[in-house]
């Protein structure tokens, strides 16, 4: 097995940790890590304890090294079109999840380590790690994910990385939007379970409902996005978690001084 599942609890629910390692081929993705991948994320995704997830490569050298090149130039026209779509059905697992999926990213993050960071929720990166798209180095376009890099970074730094095949690093990541925090080696964990925790210390039914909002943004129109925004406002007062959680802001206005 390639996947290692880590559970931690943060106080006010669990922060599960998928770790995918084959750290002797950078983290590559093959067809059989591709399928642990998935059947991990979905045996979590039932979990009612479940507040977030942190998805990472094991080792150092590399979060996810993108496509197993071993693999590809094995492929036909039909393999080939097998193994991208079982590789953007792992995407849409990362996208579709109940809970935000952070990328917790250090090393080499590169075409579909890159494309599968894309569809995590939040990017925390390590200041030495590197990202870039080679896919037309080696004779195929970037392609599946990759389409979601003109909506974090802007069309002309996306068509950058996919055109030149150059990378970047952290700090450039950072600037152009790609990622959401950037810090040093040592205290990469530190940084992802803040993160992790802030995501826990708010309301379960309200962060999942939110992330539902987010990717119905991605699909409406804006005054549909307001509409859908509306109702979900309205169908989270079915349930006493508002009242619940703003109790201790009440609590606490009333013990202020005048």
């Amino acid at each position: 097995m390639n996947v290692n599942i880590k559970l931690r609890d943060s106080g006010t629910g669990q922060i599960g940790t998928v770790i995918y390692d084959r750290r002797e081929k950078l983290n590559t993705l093959n067809s059989a890590g591709i399928t642990e991948l998935s059947e991990a994320l979905n045996s979590l995704a039932n979990n009612a304890e479940l507040r977030a997830v942190v998805l990472t490569g094991a080792g150092t050298k590399a979060f996810f090294g993108g496509a197993d090149i071993t693999e590809l130039t094995s492929l036909t026209p039909d393999t080939a079109k097998d193994f991208i779509s079982s590789l953007h059905e792992l995407f849409l697992i990362i996208r579709n999840y109940s809970v935000p999926v952070i990328a917790r990213i250090n090393g080499y993050t590169l075409g579909a380590g890159m494309e599968l960071a894309a569809a995590c929720d939040l990017r925390v990166a390590s200041d030495g790690a590197t990202f870039g798209m080679p896919e037309v180095r080696v004779g195929i376009p970037s392609v599946i994910e990759a389409a979601l890099l003109p909506r974090l970074l802007g069309w002309g730094r996306s068509n950058y990385l996919v055109l030149t095949a150059e990378n970047i690093d952290a700090k450039t990541a950072y600037d152009w939007g790609f990622l959401e925090a950037v810090t040093k080696e040592t205290l990469l964990d530190k940084e992802v379970d803040r993160v992790a925790d802030a995501i826990a210390n708010s309301g379960p039914i309200a962060v999942r409902d939110q992330k539902q909002l987010v990717r119905d943004w991605e699909k409406l129109s804006l005054e549909d996005g307001i509409k859908a925004g509306i109702q979900s406002f309205s169908n989270a007062f079915k349930t006493d978690e508002p009242n619940r959680m703003m109790q201790p802001f009440l609590n606490r206005k009333k013990l202020s001084p005048n």
